[in-house]
């Protein structure tokens, strides 16, 4: 089976307990509780169903709950698998085409209502959801806090990565997945909160209660004076040729698949988008033993942290800017990505293309706010408030200070007299701050005693390597007076490595000089080690250019920080310019010599609507035939008309008017359908099926 038996970072529960069941006929091995959508991942299968035009097969896109593309027909009823735990002897196959109502001619059982009442409903238990329930629970108020997860944490339990921001505020320093542990226990230690979990609220009513489908089998309907919407954001698609294949998928899917689940979920990828959760995807991949081809942005810079950027150059990974994909490629799944520069327009430019072998494609374009349920409370005006990516897409260090100041809002609004730190609002704001001024490197002169050396040149909310300092040595800039500003040496270094170890983006060194030839650096890795003392390692420089070979002096472990610190003997005139250790060989990022003879699907098939598969060409001719400018409209070519309710298609309706020449400031917006996930009919009355009496 395709899993991760070893990982840096994450440990492998020997406990898990295998369960069989049974997909399209062949036995499989899975774990208990485990989405149906990983385990089959892990058994190899990456096709989920058969769409009913033109046959085409369809794989997981979001592995969120938020799209239909995962479907799947489980003990004859079609579900989506990412979020349905996995059973001892399922019966799992295929989805052909539509799926068919089951046959159920029993009369209703035992029928009950079910019902609570709390005064702070809180529906999303992510970074921005916690923190919420946290600051109502502090205040007195009966809490709910719903999420459709088994455990609390949202994308935190998939950032295996270090934290940006400060150790007092946010966590700074600390991976996500132990954030997400620490504000759980905090949430679940308060005696007024009660936690849902493997719940999903699927609908919002006037007189102000929600349905939550409980553990995937009852229907509560809950009574509250305050909701606080958390329900964080899902994956935006992209539209060009072959963009349906099995194997693109988002990033966040990935993420969940390879450090949730433990699932390896391809053998060598290429990622769509440098922003921060392009770049990091790619250093979990890499930390997954999954080979990086490459990444592309249609902009020509990088749109997430330049330290994470640098990281993923240093490791082994090009970064190709200003440009997009033409093409992903293959017989019934990903083969093979064709990418190509782009002109001033962001037309691509032919001439320039390269293909190279991949199994998976990984779209990092930007996420959405899952908004939905707070619109509809707002019509109805519900106190309502909405929070971390449901309000505006930043990091999840932010989304835990807006959680705070959401949580304090929400009492206002239920009548506690209280005040809002204007502090508090203050460091929101700075934890979202976009990437500031990149400075020059500072030059580094060595001498017989150990220095802290940093290779980040760029402004980001950061000061971890400042706050660790035993000895006071770092601290930051006073240039903006906020942790925005760069650290600097000012004290005498007593070389910990500190600094280097809790540093999120890999970037301070420690560094002396030996003698006139010689220097030796400690260098911080993530990965597992591969080599030992006496063995040779490719160093690079901050951005990845290499510099000469080293011998490894000593491998030592910061244990609270989980990651190594690599001793090594490098020259003199390295010694201050090493910032990391190359993991992937060069040879495994080029492309083909020559590209298949097969020819590159056009971007016109590329499809827009996943659900109800209408492809750009078709959307683009019904728009200028009819001349739509009504969003409405469009469902009579059955755009938006699938099974995820137009959520993955809408976002990209801007563009699609833009190439039909309708100015989209003209159109009528679309009517949103009824919120809803699929729940049986007998659920909704809690008919008791299935179930011992």
């Amino acid at each position: 089976m395709k899993r991760i038996v070893r990982h840096p970072v994450l440990s492998v529960d020997p406990k898990r307990k295998e369960v069989g069941f049974v997909f399209d006929g062949q036995p499989m091995r899975g774990f208990a509780n485990e989405m149906v959508s990983s385990a089959l991942f892990a058994n190899g299968v990456k096709k989920f169903s058969i769409h009913r035009k033109q046959d085409a097969p369809q794989g997981i896109f979001c592995a969120n709950g938020q799209c239909s593309q995962c479907t799947v027909v489980v003990n004859g009823f079609p579900l989506k698998s990412c979020v349905t735990p996995l059973r001892e002897g399922m019966e799992i196959r295929t989805l052909m085409h539509l799926p068919e109502l089951p046959k159920d001619d029993e009369p209703l059982k035992k029928q009950k209502k079910m019902a609570r009442k709390c005064e702070a409903l809180v529906i999303g238990g992510g970074p921005s959801g916690l923190t919420a329930t946290i600051e109502l629970a502090k205040l007195g108020f009966s809490v709910l806090l719903v999420d459709d997860k088994e455990a609390l944490g949202g994308k935190l339990l998939l950032q295996t990565h270090k934290f940006f921001g400060s150790i007092e505020d946010c966590y700074a320093g600390t991976r996500g997945i132990d954030i997400g542990k620490k504000l759980e226990a905090e949430v679940r230690s308060y005696p007024n909160v009660d936690v849902l979990t493997n719940s999903s609220v699927v609908g919002v009513y006037k007189d102000q209660k929600i349905g939550v489908f409980v553990e995937n089998k009852d229907y509560l309907l809950v009574e509250f004076d305050g909701v606080v919407i958390s329900t964080g954001a899902r994956e935006r698609s992209l539209v060009f040729g072959g963009n349906d294949l099995p194997g693109v998928y988002g990033a966040g899917a990935f993420q969940t698949l390879v450090n949730r689940d433990l699932v390896k979920a391809a053998e060598r990828v290429f990622v769509v988008g440098s922003g921060n959760v392009g770049l990091i995807a790619a250093y979990h991949a890499l930390q997954a033993g999954i080979q990086v081809v490459g990444i592309l942005d249609i902009l020509d810079h990088v749109t997430g942290y330049k330290v994470h950027a640098d990281k993923i150059r240093r490791m082994g990974v090009p970064l190709y800017l200003g440009h997009t994909v033409v093409s992903a490629e293959g017989d019934g799944k990903v083969e093979r990505v064709t990418i190509a520069k782009v002109d001033k327009d962001f037309n691509p430019l032919l001439d320039t293309e390269m293909t190279f072998d991949v199994d998976t494609l990984l779209i990092a374009a930007g996420l959405s706010s899952v908004n939905e349920y707070y619109d509809v409370a707002q019509q109805f005006a519900f106190p309502v408030i909405k929070t971390g990516d449901a309000d505006e897409i930043a990091e999840a260090s932010s989304a835990m200070f807006d959680g705070r100041i959401a949580g304090l809002k929400m009492a206002q609004l239920l009548g506690k007299d209280i005040e809002i730190s204007k502090d508090f609002k203050e460091k929101a704001e700075i934890l979202k701050s976009p990437p500031g001024n990149v400075f020059e490197t500072a030059q580094v002169e060595l001498d017989d005693k150990f220095q802290s050396i940093f290779h980040c040149t760029q402004e980001i909310p950061c000061n971890p390597c400042a706050s660790v300092c035993p000895s006071d040595a770092v601290e930051l800039e006073e240039k903006l007076g906020n942790i925005m500003d760069l650290p600097r040496l000012v004290g005498e270094c007593n070389g910990c490595g500190l600094c280097a170890a809790i540093c999120p983006g890999l970037a301070v060194t420690v560094a002396k000089k030996v003698d006139n030839k010689w220097g030796e650096v400690l260098l911080p890795f993530e990965f597992i080690v591969d080599f030992k003392k006496g063995d040779k390692i490719k160093l690079v420089d901050m951005e990845g250019a290499f510099l000469e070979e080293a011998e490894v002096l000593k491998i030592s472990n910061y244990k609270k920080y989980k990651t190594k610190m690599v001793r090594a003997k490098v020259s003199l005139q390295n010694a201050a310019r090493a910032a990391g250790i190359q993991v992937q060989d060069p040879s495994v990022t080029k492309p083909l010599a020559a590209r298949p003879s097969s020819k590159p699907r056009a971007l016109e098939e590329g499809i827009l609507c996943r659900c109800e598969r209408v492809s750009l060409k078709e959307a683009i001719e019904f728009i200028r035939t009819h001349e739509i400018d009504d969003i409405n409209q469009l469902k009579v070519a059955r755009i938006g008309m699938g099974a995820c309710g137009g959520k993955t298609c809408s976002v990209l309706l801007p563009r699609i008017f833009e190439k039909a020449a309708v100015p989209f400031e003209r159109v009528t917006k679309g009517t949103l359908r009824p919120l809803n996930v699929e729940v049986p009919m007998g659920t909704l009355i809690n008919e008791g099926r299935g179930k011992k009496e």
